[in-house]
């Protein structure tokens, strides 16, 4: 057995540094120590639990088996410490400087982001937002990192280790220009099938949606004639063009240059979730961002 006298607090802070970028000098950088020091930890390291814990490879080093079961433990361990040892603060917004880094998707920062934003610049003025793009894949792993703080995301497909607040549910509308001849009122389902549509395809280059879903199921198809990846480029497509798109109705409900209609296909709608890592549930600076933002989508 390891004698824990043995062990020094800032070889386990480097220990977590390195399991998690798997790179001496980026663990160096992450730290704040010259990269000898962290190679001189990690040498002691192995001598410690007798195990090599990162060996080289083809892009940075790979852990080691016993690497990979120290992991999660090691980071519980020290997050616990970590709380035990910092006593929780008030949180001042108008003394803050924090930066919070948030990944949204545009349609999320045009719904979620934007209504809360007076709000922050009015109470915390000495922080700043970083908006960074939101890639579902990586959302854990970002979270966990501390390299995001939050994330706008349907309650579907987030990631369950994820601590997840709801927003609002959302339904789709068809919508086009104003003045779009096809849309002076709900169109039929031979109508809306005929229409030329926009899809939104966050992956690229995709035809198929929920929408194109819900018509298989009744034995219909549409014209999907343009793929593009972000929702408000569809809405300035759909605005100076005669396509149409089914578009989330919080999304274009401000816009004057759109009209939309209900679909005369029932298109399931879903909810928009804010999430965030366990790591930052309890923070004061934290949870009132998360107030914030709740209370001005609300």
């Amino acid at each position: 057995m390891i004698n824990l006298r043995r062990l020094d607090l800032n070889l386990l802070v480097t220990l977590d540094v390195l399991l998690s970028e798997h790179n001496v000098t980026r663990a160096a950088q992450r730290l704040h120590y010259s990269q000898p020091s962290v190679s001189v930890h990690l040498a002691r390291l192995r001598e410690i639990f007798d195990d090599p814990l990162l060996l080289p490879g083809p892009r940075g080093m790979r852990p080691t088996a016993r690497a990979e079961s120290l992991r999660e433990p090691l980071r519980e361990a020290l997050a616990a410490l970590e709380r035990a040892v910092s006593p929780e603060q008030p949180f001042d917004p108008g003394a803050a400087t924090h930066t919070w880094r948030i990944a949204a998707s545009d349609h999320s920062e045009l719904t979620v982001l934007l209504p809360a934003l007076a709000t922050l610049r009015q109470a915390a003025p000495g922080t700043r937002v970083a908006v960074v793009e939101m890639v579902p894949s990586r959302l854990a792993r970002q979270a966990e990192q501390g390299d995001i703080d939050l994330a706008f995301h349907t309650t579907e497909g987030a990631p369950a280790a994820l601590h997840r607040q709801s927003l609002f549910t959302e339904r789709y509308v068809l919508v086009g220009r104003v003045g779009h001849p096809r849309l002076k009122r709900k169109p039929t389902a031979a109508q809306f099938c005929a229409l030329e549509h926009v899809i939104v395809s966050p992956d690229g280059g995709g035809f198929l949606g929920v929408t194109d879903e819900a018509l298989a199921a009744v034995g219909l198809s549409r014209r999907v004639v343009l793929s593009v990846p972000h929702f408000l480029y569809v809405a300035s497509v759909v605005a100076s063009t005669d396509l149409v798109a089914m578009l989330p109705a919080r999304l274009v409900r401000d816009n004057a240059a759109l009209q939309a209609v209900d679909a005369p296909v029932d298109v399931p709608g879903y909810e928009m979730s804010m999430l965030w890592h366990e790591r930052a549930h309890r923070d004061p600076a934290h949870r009132w961002l998360r107030e914030q933002i709740a209370a001005a989508v609300a």
